[in-house]
């Protein structure tokens, strides 16, 4: 499993992007809709192959029946980055590695976008959401190839947890590359970038 992309949620839409486009100093693209969980979504073209996405409830969408994804039926307050994504060649074995509660594979699609999803059942991932979500992209198409350079790069994704020596432990012989750092510390998420402005933190 490897990082795929990163998920800035927002009580709306427009607030998650504004709050990414703020704090990067750079604009985000069209995004769109998703069935099963009655979300959308708008953006962003990291270097390296990963994106980054601005995401809350579509107020004009039926609610889902289910909990929605990345625990958005229980967000409230200001926007922030909440979820760290990671793809997998083969979901179905990662999550037979893993202990229980990282979800079940939820087939879904976004016009020719196709790929399964592990959901937990609350929508809620386990280490109070510092987790990765986990996901297996069907067939070779993904969104980062598709959308416009931003010129920011990730320069480091820090996950801190109280429990983060446990959560580390379980991933450390499935996670490869070298974008995340796990550290002890209130639960929460941090991210770095290089942009065309110089160094932006976004959290």
């Amino acid at each position: 499993m490897e990082l795929d992309h990163l998920a800035v949620a927002g009580e709306t839409r427009d607030l998650a992007t504004a709050h990414v486009a703020q704090a990067l100093g750079v604009a985000l693209q069209a995004g769109g809709e998703h069935a099963v969980f009655h979300t959308h979504n708008t953006l962003l073209g990291l270097e390296e192959g990963l994106y980054l996405e601005a995401i809350a409830i579509n107020p004009q969408a039926p609610a889902p029946d289910r909990p929605r994804w990345f625990d958005l039926d229980r967000f409230a307050g200001p926007p922030r980055l909440t979820n760290w994504i990671c793809r997998c060649d083969d979901l179905d074995a990662t999550l037979a590695a893993l202990p229980d509660g990282f979800g079940a594979p939820v087939s879904l699609q976004r016009g020719d976008l196709r790929w399964r999803m592990a959901v937990p059942a609350s929508g809620i991932l386990p280490f109070d959401n510092c987790a990765p979500a986990l996901m297996q992209w069907d067939g070779d198409t993904h969104p980062a190839a598709r959308l416009a350079p931003s010129g920011c790069r990730l320069r480091r994704l820090t996950v801190t947890h109280p429990e983060a020596t446990v959560l580390a432990g379980m991933l450390a012989p499935l996670l490869i590359g070298g974008h995340v750092r796990l550290e002890t510390g209130p639960a929460g998420l941090t991210a770095a970038f290089d942009t065309p402005s110089g160094t932006r933190t976004l959290t």
